[in-house]
Order: C-alpha cells, then structure tokens, then sequence
C-alpha cells in the first residue's frame, strides 16, 4: 500500500471542498489498477462521492443544516454552537471513501466528484490521507 497525506484548508465556514484533482494526481502516479482509498482523520469531517459545482455544494450544506441544526440540542457542547452536530455527521456522510482506479485513472463517473465536507468552523486545516492499494 502507497499513503500520501495532504492538507486541505476548510477555513471559517461550513464547506463542501473538491479534492478529485488532488486524488487524481496521487493515483497517477501509480500508474496502475488498484483503488484509491480516501479517509479524513477528523471525528467532525466527511467524504462524499458527489457532483460539484452545479448547486450541488449548496445544496449538501442546506440538507446538513435541515438535518443537523446549529443550535443548543446537542450534549456534546464544547465550541462554536451547534458544534455537537458536527460529531454527529460522520454517521451521515463518512470519513472515507473508496474508488477504483484503472489504468492510474479514477474510475468515477461522469459527474461524480470527491469532496471532503465539514461542517465544523472551529478547524480550519484538515488532513485527508489517500491510500493506494494494488495487487
């Protein structure tokens, strides 16, 4: 297995932050068949398969912010408000995600995206570790 760690800057704000090009510059590299492994080392972060750029960033946020709601409910209480929900999110959208990989391309789809969503404004330097596996 091959492992790169990069480092994504999520700022102040709730984000839903494109890395395929990133993920695809790695998997080049490799120049082989194998998949791509995606996971973020966070408790508050996640990576979704998805398309980007179309309303669809806005509208991944909107959904989160119905379903989780940055208010005072949450028992887990340190940080910003709401940032109990942030810890929640994981169990909605994962902290990994895995693609194949053919011919050191990724396999996705033609609008899929890879993007890492977090909704948590307390930390604004995230890791994303890809991990390439092959025979």
């Amino acid at each position: 297995m091959r492992s790169q760690i990069i480092s994504v800057a999520t700022g102040s704000r709730e984000t839903v932050h494109d890395i395929t090009s990133e993920c695809a510059e790695f998997v080049r590299a490799q120049g082989e068949d194998g998949l791509l492994h995606v996971f973020v080392p966070h408790a508050t972060a996640g990576v979704a398969l998805i398309e980007l750029g179309s309303g669809s960033d806005d509208d991944t946020l909107a959904a989160l912010r119905d379903l989780l709601p940055a208010d005072d409910r949450w028992r887990h209480a340190h940080g910003s408000r709401g940032h109990g929900r942030s810890h929640v999110m994981p169990a909605f959208i994962p902290p990994y995600a895995t693609v194949p990989v053919l011919g050191g391309r990724l396999a996705l789809g033609t609008w899929q995206s890879i993007a890492l969503v977090d909704l948590n404004v307390d930390n604004p330097q995230r890791q994303v570790r890809l991990s390439f596996l092959s025979d």
